[in-house]
């Protein structure tokens, strides 16, 4: 297995019901160590900047809306092949098809707010993980 490093965001809907310290905990029990982590609140050019994939989907002003309602938090994990980990342990974005036991499964409150967000693979990992974190603020 190879050790790699992938982003994640503990969003709105969790911070406001503070499951920060929970989320935190299935991720270090699934064998991810958070080497990077800050609280801030997303402005509306960064959410828009950070979800321009999708500026032409008809979700994109719901997802920019509610990502900039409250604080985030943004971090890197690292673990044995950590971008395929975190995606298990998030569970699927609907929480009624999520696993039992994934994040998703014990936290979200809907598809919308589903409570976490992770990279889908290794290229937008360190994407995503440039844009909220200078390389000197991960510390392994």
């Amino acid at each position: 297995m190879a050790t790699e490093r992938t982003f994640s965001i503990i969003k709105p809907d969790a911070t406001r019901r503070n499951l920060t310290g929970k989320i935190n905990a299935v991720l270090e029990a699934a064998g991810l160590r958070i080497v990077a982590q800050k609280r801030i609140q997303m402005t509306q050019a960064q959410a828009e900047s950070f979800y321009g994939v999708h500026a032409a989907r008809p979700f994109f002003r719901d997802l920019v809306s509610f990502m900039i309602s409250g604080p985030v938090v943004v971090q890197v994990l690292e673990g044995d092949n950590a971008v395929a980990r975190n995606r298990d342990v998030m569970g699927a974005t609907n929480p009624s098809s999520a696993a039992e036991g994934t994040i998703r499964k014990l936290f979200a409150e809907n598809i919308e707010a589903n409570s976490v967000h992770g990279s889908d693979s290794a290229e937008n990992a360190a994407t995503e993980m440039a844009f909220f974190f200078a390389a000197t603020e991960i510390v392994g």
